[in-house]
């Protein structure tokens, strides 16, 4: 009895209780951790492609794809460079056979590419690096180039400015180009911007067309015009003095004033037929020289 009243045997008691159950429950975990163990063990296993196949053969495909992928777009990029040097090629050529001159300049208004036909109508051997006022430097504009907001003293380079900076296009302004080798030639020149797909600006074209022949076709044209004019004003004038010579002839009885008006009909014949064989003569040589 005095045994079970000591506090030491029942600190003792107690402790021993406490011992006892703390040992119980960490034998129940270790048996959960066990089974924990044992059947994760057995998980891995039974499947072993879960746990070790399946991420291989994933890392494969996505490879293989990749690969695959690399593949179709070197093909594509082939692809795409054949079909832009094809183009660039066919642009070419039909730039070279082009009898209009054909120019680009960039936002600075510098030549970045000229077809032949630009070269032997400007007279240059290579227009590249130019720059638009440099390139019409010796031309004026035809006083028949009717163009809005330009003045006679306005130059090539200031009547381009609207083109290159892409506020307009300019049409059909006529000029008159002197070549470094004197060379007089007479040129049509329209200038287009050409814009982005965000409407910036990539450069400028430059078209320009040799009308040479066609203004010295309309010269001759209106020099026969005029000489055509002043012929019937003269064949006018001598029919009318011939008629008058025939009327005075007609009432005349005097034998020496009628060989008179006869001398003055012939020789007034003799002048109108001269003025028509000069005039048909011209006639023949242009038409032989055209």
């Amino acid at each position: 009895m005095r045994l079970i009243l000591n506090p030491l045997a029942l600190r003792a008691a107690l402790l021993l209780f406490a011992a006892i159950g703390a040992f119980g429950v960490g034998l129940f975990l270790i048996r959960r951790v066990r089974k924990s163990l044992a059947s994760d063990r057995d998980f891995s296993t039974n499947a072993p492609l879960a746990s070790e196949g399946l991420p291989v053969h994933a890392f494969q495909a996505v490879i293989q794809q990749l690969k695959q992928q690399k593949h179709e777009l070197a093909a594509q990029q082939l692809s795409d460079r054949r079909k832009a040097k094809a183009s660039d090629t066919l642009s070419t050529t039909i730039l070279s056979n082009l009898s209009s001159g054909v120019l680009f300049l960039n936002t600075s208004g510098l030549v970045r590419q000229a077809n032949p036909a630009a070269r032997t109508l400007l007279g240059f051997a290579s227009p590249i690096g130019l720059h638009a006022g440099d390139l019409f430097r010796t031309a004026t504009i035809r006083p028949q180039s009717d163009m809005a907001g330009m003045t006679p003293d306005t130059t090539v380079e200031q009547a381009l400015t609207p083109a290159l900076s892409g506020k307009a296009a300019l049409r059909g302004l006529m000029l008159n180009y002197v070549t470094r080798e004197g060379e007089n030639h007479v040129l049509e020149l329209t200038a287009t911007p050409v814009l982005a797909e965000d409407a910036s600006l990539m450069g400028t074209t430059l078209v320009v067309t040799d009308k040479t022949d066609i203004e010295r076709i309309r010269h001759d044209q209106r020099m026969r015009q005029e000489v055509s004019s002043e012929l019937a004003l003269g064949l006018r004038s001598s029919l009318t003095t011939i008629a008058g010579y025939a009327q005075q002839l007609a009432c005349n009885r005097d034998a020496e004033l009628a060989r008179q008006l006869a001398d003055s009909i012939a020789r007034e014949a003799a002048q109108l037929d001269r003025t028509i064989g000069s005039f048909l003569g011209g006639a023949r040589a242009a038409t032989t020289s055209s």
